[in-house]
């Protein structure tokens, strides 16, 4: 069986990103990884870290239920993701799993997102694969991003109109992120009716390739 991993830097971003494409990967019997790095424990600076966490662990456990699609959690710390990471070496977890997985696809965050977890993550996605053996195709999604004004970078167009109520469906089950994910929601309804017309289809989810 193929598999293929989606790194996402909090719990909901890769659904918003490629929540479709993923409904897709499975349905064509594909192995679909995970991987969160953040719980994102600061979108609700009045709670507890731990309170937060827990409800954000289990809305994303529940959305890959929908999507049939495995997580692993890294538990890095929100809004300093980076720092984290090369303080706990993660570096071997994400090494180990591309080793043992051996993906066809991977999917990562674009350079671009403003968000500094967003970027952290894409550079280590560039770092970890240096490190390995991998001759997995790379693929970057935008979530903050509305546009992409510098990649040059070959785009697939991922036809997910049998797939993107699924979709909405499992970015509903983030009802922590519900005012906080407004303006994705917003966004990735845009986007997909904006990238299925360049396919001609209802739907579309847009990638770039890296390599």
């Amino acid at each position: 069986m193929e598999n293929v991993i989606v790194f996402s830097a909090h719990t909901d971003d890769f659904v918003l990103g490629a929540g479709g494409t993923i409904m897709n990967y499975v349905n064509e019997k594909k192995h679909v990884t995970a991987v969160v790095f953040s719980l994102g424990e600061k979108s609700h600076m009045w709670l507890k870290d731990d309170v937060i966490k827990d409800m954000r662990h289990k809305e994303t456990l529940d959305a890959a239920k929908l999507l049939k699609c495995d997580v692993v959690f890294l538990d890095l710390a929100d809004q300093g993701v980076y720092a984290e990471y090369k303080k706990k070496g993660a570096n071997k977890t994400l090494i180990n799993l591309l080793e043992k997985k051996k993906p066809v696809k991977l999917f990562t965050h674009s350079s671009e997102d403003p968000h500094p977890d967003h970027r952290a993550v894409h550079k280590i996605t560039m770092e970890v694969l240096k490190k390995t053996k991998s001759k997995t195709e790379v693929y970057i999604y935008s979530v903050w991003n509305p546009v992409s004004f510098k990649t040059k970078f070959p785009a697939l167009f991922v036809d997910v109109a049998k797939t993107f109520k699924v979709k909405m469906k499992a970015l509903k089950l983030f009802q922590s992120q519900q005012f906080h994910i407004a303006y994705p929601v917003f966004m990735v309804i845009f986007r997909a009716i904006k990238d299925g017309f360049k396919i001609k289809k209802r739907y579309a989810e847009k990638f770039y390739r890296l390599q």
